[in-house]
């Protein structure tokens, strides 16, 4: 009885407990149990199907959490452990059709300011609980962050420069950032797509991987890095795929040049296998090769002697015969002219001839009548020569006699003081012509006449026999020569040719100038400088860094005034320009010096072949490259009248040169002096020819001062080819009651190894007048100098011969700077050496649109041997130097602002997209900054380069 008393208590209790609590619910709202009505409802639990999911918070903006449960009497959130306020919900409540169940869905806000206050062991988080009539389901958690990006990134992808086929790895660790920042790849500011190409890869830790690199691969490289809040650029990484150069296989051999006698084969390769790109390294080695050849000369048939007659036959008929074969014709050439058999009458008894006797008495009637016409024509000329001997009878018009010189057409004298020399006739090369006969002879008369010249035979041609025709041209054959070298003409013209060199092959001729040693030097240091020769057209070039920095030293130039000790293997090289020195010998420089030696050659791969020697220690010459091959120990740039050299061993050079055809050219000058002779009525006319250099013309200056001799007429160049042909100096149209000359001295002769051997060597020869009377004052001819076959030069003498009229040589006042010797520093060079180090910096670095060095050289003109420069730590600047050495001579910088502008536009136009990049690198160097620069001194464009670089 008392336990069931107290179960009923129990009962009771809990029943008033479970009201208590409904209503407690209902009044305040609060979630805790389920409401009233769930006891009514019938079902399972509740089931998500939307459940919060995790959220961030950007800049400012809240955020909302739903989530969807059925069958579901009521949803609540619960943040942090905590439930969410039931005014803080949105809900709303529908029908699911096809399950007839009621669906809850329920939406809370959160701020920012909820998410910062908050400061748990973890992130902020909200959940959600539902109730059916069974019970309460509970969703996952959702975390709630703020979001943000930060701007740097860990780490920058980098620039690469790779060869073709290499591997690319560029490396990025984008900025940190919740959530964690998403990592993609531009080329080019275009979206890189790893899955369209299976040789990119950018799965591993956001690193770019190129497996073998291609040369389409080239580009700008950014890693781009973005979440909810925003996207950051990484630094554009420049990737260069550059291919190194390959030669390509040989050329076969050419033919040989020359189709008889000794030429030349060449060979070629180029560096196109593949070409090099983007940078890359140039082939090193020869680009051409050449060798000797010797063609078969073609050889003409040759007649045997007769064989004896035959026996008179019964028709009153003999024979003989003969064959061609002395020799026998080989190698294309002819065959005999004429018949191989002959036939004629003969009266051995068998036959009766008659004889018309008519015949022989006709041909000694007429060379009776010759030779009586002969002997007639020469008396009367004897005594025609002796009646008119006191007016010097080989001073004659030229119209006087049939066959004498030709006639010609000269430009008479400009207006102005006739007294003065005609110093502004420039060389007129319209008057030069071609002949088929020499218009001189040999004779060996008078030879007395001549100034003395060691090792030099003039020949002395007589105007009388010239004029008869009667004489006979002793020293070359009267055939016209072949457009190349004869079989006999390495034999005949180099055997002569060398027995020339053994006994003239010396720079200052056979005159005796009296010139010193001619020595130059300067003091230089890091800034660098030039050195000058006085007019000798050579010079050095020591450009900036080329000494180190905090040092100083002295540097010479040298040229060889002795005999010359350049010896040439082959027996046709000449010297082309003077022997030049450069030391001291233990100079140690960081980049080549530039030496500038003026030649004579008329530059033709074709018909030259120039080589640049070096002195050995022990006295003796080895080749040091060809012009026409590629070297990377040195470089050597051929201009018309100059040579440019790039070297850093010290010592002795010299240019020498082999004519490999006959229309190898070598440039004479030809000039006349004059003088009177003192205590006397003799004027001297001294024609020189000597090799188009001013060095070996300042040997001729020279030697007219000492001798107090006045330049009658402005130096003209006379081309004289290697065709074996003598050259001629004549005097013409002299007043024949005014002048006299001695006879027989006219005309006069050098021989062609003595001429075309003279290796820097005056030659001269002189022409002696006497006057009449001392009231003549003035003097007017023309001297002609001519190459046979050849080109030819006219002097108009036009000059007053008094005695005490002597001037100084008028040439020598046309040397510019010829007291200027060494320049050190800026002012020293074009270019000034802030510009010229921001060339550099835009070439010397490889870039993937081509803007290099190479582009540079091309532009300058100087794309051949490009290999020497690539060998350099900076290209450009040893292009620059180059640069330097060809224009010292010019007043401006336009070639160089132009090669700049030119790129430039190049770039702009190929790459509209990079047109801003391409003006700021070309800002500094525009043509406006370097034109302007030059019409400053250097030092002065120094100090005010802001006001012109941009």
């Amino acid at each position: 009885m008392g336990a069931l008393t107290r179960g009923r208590y129990i009962c009771l209790t809990g029943l008033l407990l479970l009201v208590y609590c409904t209503v407690f619910v209902i009044c305040k709202g609060a979630p805790g149990d389920p409401p009233p009505e769930a006891a009514s409802v019938q079902g399972t639990l509740p089931h998500f199907i939307q459940e919060p999911e995790d959220a961030y918070i950007v800049k400012s903006n809240p955020i909302k959490l739903r989530c969807r449960a059925l069958p579901a009497l009521q949803i609540f959130f619960k943040c942090n452990g905590e439930w969410v306020h039931q005014n803080e919900h949105f809900s709303q409540e529908y029908k699911d059709l096809s399950t007839g169940l009621k669906v809850r869905e329920v939406m809370i806000n959160v701020s920012r300011q909820q998410v910062e206050d908050f400061h748990g062991p973890e992130d902020f988080w909200c959940l959600c609980v539902a109730w059916s009539h069974l019970g309460t389901s509970k969703s996952r958690k959702a975390t709630v962050r703020i979001a943000y990006l930060r701007k740097n990134f860990e780490q920058d992808p980098q620039g690469k420069e790779v060869p073709i086929n290499g591997m690319i790895v560029l490396h990025c660790r984008p900025p940190e950032g919740v959530p964690v920042a998403e990592v993609e790849w531009l080329k080019n500011e275009e979206l890189l797509n790893p899955f369209a190409d299976d040789n990119i890869d950018t799965r591993a830790d956001h690193n770019l991987i190129i497996n073998e690199a291609r040369l389409s691969d080239s580009g700008n490289y950014t890693c781009l890095a973005s979440n909810v809040v925003a996207k950051r650029r990484s630094a554009t990484a420049a990737v260069i795929v550059f291919v190194n150069g390959g030669w390509s296989l040989w050329t076969e051999w050419s033919a040989c040049n020359v189709p008889c006698g000794r030429g030349v084969q060449k060979r070629s390769r180029t560096c196109t296998n593949p070409a090099p790109l983007n940078g890359g390294a140039f082939c090193e080695g020869m680009s051409v090769q050449k060798i000797t050849c010797n063609a078969l000369c073609p050889v003409n048939g040759g007649w045997d002697e007769w064989s004896e007659w035959t026996e008179c036959s019964s028709q009153c008929r003999r024979q003989r015969g003969r064959d061609c074969s002395s020799p026998a014709p080989r190698h294309s050439g002819r065959m005999c002219d004429g018949n191989s058999e002959a036939t004629e009458n003969c009266t051995d008894g068998l036959c009766i001839q008659s004889v018309d006797s008519s015949n022989d008495v006709a041909l000694y009637s007429g060379l009776g009548a010759g030779i009586i016409a002969v002997v007639i024509l020469v008396v009367a000329v004897m005594l025609y020569r002796k009646n008119h001997s006191e007016y010097g009878v080989d001073v004659i018009d030229p119209s006087a006699l049939a066959g004498g010189f030709q006639s010609f057409n000269f430009k008479t004298t400009g207006q102005g003081n006739p007294l003065l020399l005609n110093s502004s006739i420039q060389p007129d090369l319209t008057v030069g012509r071609t002949y088929s006969t020499p218009l001189c002879f040999q004779d060996g008369t008078d030879k007395e006449l001549f100034d003395p010249l060691p090792d030099i035979k003039i020949k002395v041609q007589s105007s009388f026999m010239v004029s008869l025709g009667l004489t006979e041209r002793a020293a070359f054959n009267s055939k016209a020569p072949a457009e190349t070298f004869p079989r006999d003409l390495s034999r005949d013209y180099c055997s002569t040719a060398d027995k020339h060199k053994r006994s003239l092959l010396t720079l200052n001729g056979p005159i005796s100038t009296g010139r010193k040693e001619v020595r130059t030097a300067g003091q230089y240091g890091h800034l660098g400088g030039r050195l000058v020769v006085p007019n000798t057209g050579v010079s050095l070039l020591v450009p900036h860094g080329a000494v180190a920095e905090n040092t100083s030293m002295e540097m010479y130039m040298e040229i060889n005034q002795g005999e010359a000790s350049v010896q040439t293997d082959e027996d046709c090289e000449i010297l082309l320009g003077p022997e030049v020195t450069y030391g001291p010998p233990d100079l140690d420089l960081y980049c080549p010096v530039a030496i500038t030696i003026a030649h004579c050659a008329e530059v033709d791969g074709e018909n030259w072949n120039i080589q640049l020697k070096r002195q050995t220690q022990d006295s003796k010459w080895e080749d040091v490259m060809s012009v026409e091959e590629e070297s990377t120990s040195c470089y050597c740039q051929m201009d018309s009248k100059s040579c440019h050299l790039l070297l850093k061993q010290p010592g002795s050079y010299a240019l020498v040169g082999e004519p490999l055809t006959q229309a190898a050219v070598k440039r004479l000058k030809v000039a006349v002096f004059g003088s009177m002779e003192t205590g006397s009525y003799i004027y001297s006319l001294r024609v020189y020819c000597v090799d188009d250099t001013p060095h070996a013309f300042q040997g001729v200056v020279v030697a007219e001062k000492t001798r107090g001799g006045q330049l009658l007429e402005e130096p003209k160049m006379l081309p004289f080819k290697a065709n074996t042909f003598s050259l001629q100096v004549s005097i013409q149209d002299v007043p024949q009651f005014l002048w006299s000359i001695k006879p027989f001295t006219t005309c006069q002769e050098f021989s062609f190894p003595q001429v075309w051997c003279s290796n820097q060597q005056p030659l001269h020869c002189a022409f002696s007048l006497e006057r009449y009377s001392p009231a003549t004052a003035q003097l007017s001819c023309k001297i002609s100098v001519r190459q046979v076959k050849g080109q030819e030069q006219i002097l108009q003498v036009y000059t007053a011969v008094a005695e005490t009229e002597k001037e100084s040589v008028p040439f020598l006042l046309q040397q510019k700077d010829c007291t200027v010797t060494s320049e050190t520093g800026p002012t020293a060079f074009k270019i000034p050496l802030s510009i010229r180090q921001k060339i550099c910096a835009t070439f010397d670095t490889a870039k993937a649109k081509g803007k290099d060095w190479q582009l540079l050289a091309q532009k300058l003109n100087l794309n051949r041997n490009l290999g020497y420069f690539a060998k350099q730590q900076s290209p450009s600047a040893v292009i620059l130097s180059l640069w330097e050495a060809r224009n010292q001579d010019t007043a401006d910088l336009d070639s160089l602002a132009s090669a700049l502008e030119e790129i430039g536009k190049i770039h702009s136009k190929s790459s509209p997209k990079d047109h801003d990049e391409s003006d700021s690198d070309f800002s500094h160097i525009e043509e406006s900054s370097l034109c302007r620069t030059d019409r400053r001194t250097n030092h002065d464009a120094e100090d005010s380069l802001p006001e012109y670089v941009g």
